[in-house]
């Protein structure tokens, strides 16, 4: 079932790593001890060693932001006839994220990032070794690759990461200031196809790189993102990444989405993202969600990442969905969400439901997903059905 196929997904991909659902990031700390020579490297004016990663396989030049990071950027890609990179870094968000190309950690580090070979990167909570790097300065590696005077990839990068950049020049920027870096960010947001895959995926870059981002006004612009008269696509991820990344003012975007946000679909992907943040309100908009929202199928949404997030404390919410709901296929989704919860919580339930629900319909999918528990318990029922 399309639910049980969502599970599975979660499970592998996350693990609480995350979403989404197709989905590329990379978050880190700056090496110590400033750029390493290496050949092939063109030398310009010395920068402070703090900003400097360890990139490799390069012409390097490292420049300072002029009048602004835009036109900086207007000048260096309006010159970029044949392909090469810019990179500059800006604090990045709290939290335990790590992030590495391909996850490629190696004894706790994050290893080579060849930018010329790798489609992107994707995004772990902890090092190979289980633990995470919580100490020293916490910085966001932005990367731009640039072809026939365009930005063709926008990547993000661990500062832990060494940066191949298979020979092409390399442009480091200096004194770069987050409120320009996010808005140059937003204007590939806003003319990208958000849904875009592959090589493509520029407007995704563009987002993850922004939720990423450690200042106000990365708020306000995924904040803008989910503006009603924003695509749909749009107003979904930037809810994934409210939730994944942006704490409190992240929940209060989500409460006001899921209250006030025009469709259903884009209503029932809040509820997942409500259940992937850490703000304690979460849980309760999303029973919230469960209780009142208009949309049988956001309300068999909530009930479903509610059974994945609170365990126990939704069992109440569940149970009430199975008695109340006046849709059958929102019972039915509660049903499912019940054999979600911890097997000691869960099974108990599900024979109470396939014993004394009126709905037949109910009752044949409790008996369903008790099949599907390999609980003793669910033997013993079918058993006495059975004899009885």
């Amino acid at each position: 079932m399309r639910e049980e196929r969502i599970v599975s997904k979660l499970r592998r991909v996350l693990g609480f790593a995350m979403i989404v659902a197709g989905i590329s990031i990379a978050a880190v700390q700056l090496a110590k001890g400033g750029a390493p020579t290496h050949a092939g490297q063109a030398g310009a004016a010395p920068v402070q060693a703090v900003e400097v990663p360890r990139i490799e396989n390069a012409m390097l030049e490292t420049r300072a932001v002029g009048t602004s990071l835009d036109a900086t950027f207007r000048e260096l890609s309006g010159k970029a006839e044949r392909p090469e990179w810019i990179g500059y870094s800006v604090e990045r968000v709290a939290g335990e994220r790590g992030v590495c190309c391909d996850n490629n950690w190696n004894d706790g580090n994050c290893g080579t990032c060849r930018l010329e070979k790798e489609n992107g990167g994707t995004i772990g909570t902890s090092h190979a070794n289980g633990s995470v790097k919580l100490e020293g300065t916490r910085q966001l590696v932005m990367l731009y690759r640039l072809e026939a005077k365009q930005v063709v990839k926008i990547r993000v990068a661990s500062e832990d990461c060494a940066l191949d950049a298979g020979g092409l020049p390399f442009v480091w920027l200096t004194g770069v200031r987050a409120p320009e870096s996010v808005a140059l960010l937003a204007t590939y947001v806003r003319s990208s196809d958000i849904e875009e895959h592959g090589e493509r995926k520029i407007g995704n870059g563009a987002l993850t790189a922004i939720a990423l981002h450690a200042d106000a006004s990365a708020d306000r612009a995924l904040e803008s993102f989910t503006a009603p008269e924003q695509r749909e696509g749009l107003r979904r991820q930037a809810a994934f990444w409210m939730g994944a990344a942006r704490g409190k003012s992240g929940l209060a975007a989500l409460q006001r989405m899921a209250k006030k946000d025009p469709s259903s679909d884009v209503r029932a992907h809040v509820a997942f993202a409500l259940s992937i943040s850490h703000e304690a309100g979460a849980l309760d908009e999303m029973i919230r969600m469960a209780h009142d929202d208009t949309s049988s199928h956001v309300r068999g949404q909530a009930l479903f990442w509610l059974a994945q997030k609170a365990g126990k404390k939704a069992v109440g919410t569940i149970t009430g969905a199975i008695e109340n709901d006046p849709d059958t296929e929102v019972k039915k989704k509660a049903v499912f969400a019940l054999s979600q919860l911890p097997k000691d919580e869960g099974v108990p339930k599900l024979i109470e439901v396939a014993q004394t629900n009126r709905n037949p319909a109910v009752r044949k999918q409790a008996m369903f997903w008790l099949g599907q528990s390999n609980d003793p318990r669910a033997l013993q029922f079918f058993e006495r059905v059975l004899t009885q």
